[in-house]
């Protein structure tokens, strides 16, 4: 038992004592920063903050090169259309295909923008829980039906994708079998329907229960985290990096 607590707390990686309130603070305020950022020369170096924040996360290098190919499929085919599409000189030609250089730079730049605001999330805030992520968004005065629906909503979705596993595997033992046809149209439509019927039926289940233990409209937020002087060096700090890459990029 003792072996494991301390390997346990060997994987706590510096970002985990940092206050959530912080991480997310930080997430936001480097975010805003990056996508108003010009330089490619500040973008690239936002790129290496990216990812030196993932290695002190403790992300590996796999999990982080996977998580951005769901990021990067979308940014490849920004940066295929974006010179074709966009009607400014000079223009370059390549047989058939008219490429604008301007079109051409706005891709780049929106493609290093893209992944240095991803590589910069990644570690702050993806490796939070939806819990905390939650408390910490009403403690920093959000409002608190909005932190309500998002908590109901992370609860309740693998539930509800769970009920739509059921009645899938249901149509399937029946012998259904999709089809470009107007049977499956129909089943398809008693599916939707069937779901929002035991959504409907699940969640009112719920609110009996939660009637039952006392519920008064809001969540207590509980939490053990505290506000400390590394919270305050990490938020000095991402307010230096933001203001001397705002500063150089303009000046």
């Amino acid at each position: 038992m003792a072996a494991d607590a301390i390997d346990a707390a060997a994987r706590i990686s510096p970002l985990d004592r940092l206050d959530t309130r912080t991480r997310v603070v930080a997430a936001v305020l480097l975010v805003l920063a990056l996508v108003s950022l010009r330089s490619w020369a500040l973008l690239g170096a936002a790129l290496i903050v990216g990812l030196l924040l993932t290695k002190l996360a403790g992300i590996s290098t796999r999990q982080t090169i996977r998580r951005l190919m769901h990021v990067e499929g979308f940014l490849l085919i920004l940066f295929v259309a974006l010179p074709l599409l966009t009607r400014l000189p000079p223009f370059v030609e390549i047989g058939p295909l008219s490429l604008s250089l301007p079109g051409l730079e706005r891709a780049v730049t929106l493609v290093l923008r893209i992944s240095s605001a991803a590589l910069v999330v990644l570690p702050l805030i993806s490796g939070l829980t939806p819990i905390r992520l939650g408390h910490a968004l009403g403690r920093l005065g959000l409002p608190a039906r909005l932190v309500q629906v998002f908590l109901f909503a992370i609860r309740y979705i693998e539930l509800l994708r769970a009920e739509a596993r059921r009645l899938h595997d249901a149509m399937r033992l029946r012998g259904f079998v999709p089809g470009t046809n107007l049977h499956t149209m129909r089943s398809y439509g008693h599916f939707i329907g069937q779901l929002l019927v035991r959504a409907v039926e699940r969640a009112e289940r719920v609110n009996e229960a939660m009637r039952c233990r006392g519920f008064a409209g809001r969540f207590p937020l509980v939490t053990l985290e505290r506000f400390g002087i590394v919270d305050i060096g990490a938020a000095g700090l991402a307010c230096l990096l933001v203001g001397v890459a705002l500063l150089m990029d303009r000046f």
